[in-house]
């Protein structure tokens, strides 16, 4: 199915926000003092060696989410396999409505009010690329 422009848009806008979100666990990967906004905020300043290596793998997981959905979108730079790109930006939507509800039950503020309407968005725009 060629996907159309609202599709392409939606694609556009989620892969944007997923990039987003790897520059910020790079950011933090890094040693930013921002654990307070970060991995369930009850680090002060940068995270622990543990976290950081985590956050590494997050970069990396979320570049490949942003290509799975640009791919959706009928912009993708790579060869990825349509069916993997329509299941992929599903089972993105999927995680990302969970991160909304864990991150709005956190304990920390910066999950509270800034990553879980963050993800509910790019999660909502999953939808639409789907």
């Amino acid at each position: 199915m060629t996907a159309t422009t609202a599709d392409g848009v939606a694609a556009t806008a989620a892969a944007a926000g997923m990039v987003g979100i790897a520059l910020f666990q790079l950011a933090i990967a890094l040693g930013a003092p921002l654990g307070r906004a970060s991995w369930g905020g009850t680090h002060v300043g940068p995270l622990p060696t543990g976290l950081r290596v985590a956050s590494s793998v997050a970069v990396l997981a979320w570049t490949c989410a942003a290509l799975i959905v640009l791919r959706r979108g009928g912009l993708g730079l790579l060869a990825i396999p349509e069916t993997v790109a329509r299941w992929g930006v599903w089972i993105l939507f999927g995680l990302l409505l969970l991160s909304a509800l864990v991150n709005v039950a956190s304990s920390s503020a910066w999950e509270r009010y800034f990553w879980g309407p963050y993800a509910l968005i790019v999660g909502g725009l999953c939808f639409l690329a789907a």
